[in-house]
């Protein structure tokens, strides 16, 4: 048991260290906007929904919800206010569309979360019932996420080109399900070993793309592309 805790803690904290990586990999994105003053055409979607995902982690990660998960607090805590600051630099170089747009998003999942909040406090009264409530909701959110790769994947296929999936990105990703889903697996947790097993896949699909189709990739045109990339969510 103790041998158990123990591989538990420091398979979390690597997975601490991978989803960090994650969410700071779109910093040259935000180094780019900040430099042209200007968020182009880029989307606050991906900062948006990392933002809820990362709440309802850590709102599943407490004592109250589901005890012991304190790594999983930690890192979506963290990853909370790295994509706060996103938003912020996002916010003060968007136009006032797009400025509207955040701010009613915002107030949506807030009054989302403050729902959820309430209904697991006092509706559920035992951390088995919550933890149950509120990771199927989380599962349901990484679920969700992992449709926004697709796209990517379908125009690797009919390009036959990874040019606009960095192997980095797609290699982190991978890790990053295996790890936690080691994690889940120690003290059986099925609703972080279900998005994270998913995400393993999602990753390893990715890199297998990637090997198939590097050698027919034109790496010459577009030198915008490595600024271009949106954050991929993290899965814990």
């Amino acid at each position: 048991m103790v041998y158990t805790d123990t591989a538990r803690t420091v398979i979390g904290i690597i997975g601490n260290v991978i989803s960090f990586g994650l969410f700071t990999s779109p910093i040259p994105t935000f180094v780019a906007i900040v430099k042209r003053k200007s968020v182009e055409d880029f989307k606050p979607d991906p900062y948006l929904a990392t933002i809820l995902n990362c709440a309802m982690w850590v709102l599943y990660g407490m004592p109250f919800v589901h005890p012991d998960s304190i790594l999983v607090v930690t890192i979506n805590g963290i990853g909370f206010f790295i994509e706060i600051s996103y938003l912020s630099i996002f916010f003060i170089y968007s136009p006032w569309v797009k400025r509207r747009k955040i701010l009613v998003v915002l107030l949506i999942e807030t009054i989302f979360f403050s729902i959820i909040l309430l209904i697991t406090l006092f509706v559920f009264h035992n951390t088995t019932s919550r933890s149950y409530f509120i990771g199927v909701i989380c599962i349901i959110f990484n679920i969700a996420m992992y449709t926004s790769p697709l796209t990517v994947m379908r125009m690797v296929i009919k390009t036959k080109s990874v040019k606009y999936m960095p192997f980095t990105l797609s290699l982190a990703n991978f890790c990053n399900g295996v790890v936690w889903a080691i994690y889940a697996l120690l003290k059986f947790d099925p609703n972080v070993l279900i998005p994270n097993s998913l995400g393993a896949l999602s990753g390893l699909i990715q890199l297998i793309l990637y090997a198939t189709y590097y050698r027919t990739t034109n790496w010459d045109d577009d030198n915008r592309s490595s600024t271009r990339q949106e954050v991929q969510m993290s899965d814990v």
